[in-house]
């Protein structure tokens, strides 16, 4: 079951990023309590409360960028228990990335990481979802690169931290520029 993510769940969704860094499923610096962890969680909480980001975008203005996202509970565990996992989409050109997904070490196995990920691709956002980025340390590649491709998400290349994934019928425009800078810069992350 999911329901819109929102400043009240910014607790949780810190706990599942440094868990998931701590382990490299995110950027390992989100574990640490630095200036740049805080300012990505400022960050973070700004898009919880707004449901943008601001940002420079790539033509050098400032742009907002839409930060959907979805708490998430297994089937028939929301009765008054705190979410196990969540889901946050950024807007990209013509749709959306799954910019960032986790799901609690305890609630792990058991079929729960293809239940959040149906789920999250069944909402609006997740219909036009066209690029996954997953942290290339992380333990869980192989079992991601599974999960995806049963929602026609492909391989399209590795970049320093990075292994990238574009579903099919992602607009060509979007792909080709995903395909190059992928190709182009090996440091694209």
């Amino acid at each position: 079951m999911l329901e819109p993510a929102n400043v009240r769940h910014l607790a949780m969704l810190r706990t599942l990023i440094r868990q998931g860094a701590q382990e490299g499923t995110f950027d390992r610096e989100l574990a640490a309590n630095s200036p740049e962890a805080e300012a990505f969680f400022a960050k973070l909480k700004r898009a919880l409360v707004t449901g943008y980001f601001v940002e420079e975008g790539r033509s050098g203005r400032i742009d907002t960028v839409a930060v959907p996202g979805y708490v998430f509970w297994p089937e028939g565990r929301h009765m008054g228990t705190p979410p196990v996992g969540f889901g946050l989409f950024r807007a990209v050109d013509a749709g959306y990335e799954l910019w960032l997904a986790g799901l609690d070490f305890s609630a792990r196995g058991g079929g729960h990481g293809r239940e959040l990920l149906t789920a999250l691709f069944a909402t609006s956002h997740g219909q036009k979802t066209w690029i996954v980025r997953v942290q290339r340390g992380s333990r869980y590649v192989p079992a991601l690169a599974h999960l995806l491709a049963e929602f026609d998400f492909s391989f399209v290349g590795d970049t320093t931290r990075l292994r990238w994934f574009l579903r099919k019928g992602a607009p060509p425009e979007l792909a080709s520029r995903v395909r190059d800078a992928v190709a182009a810069r090996g440091t694209l992350n």
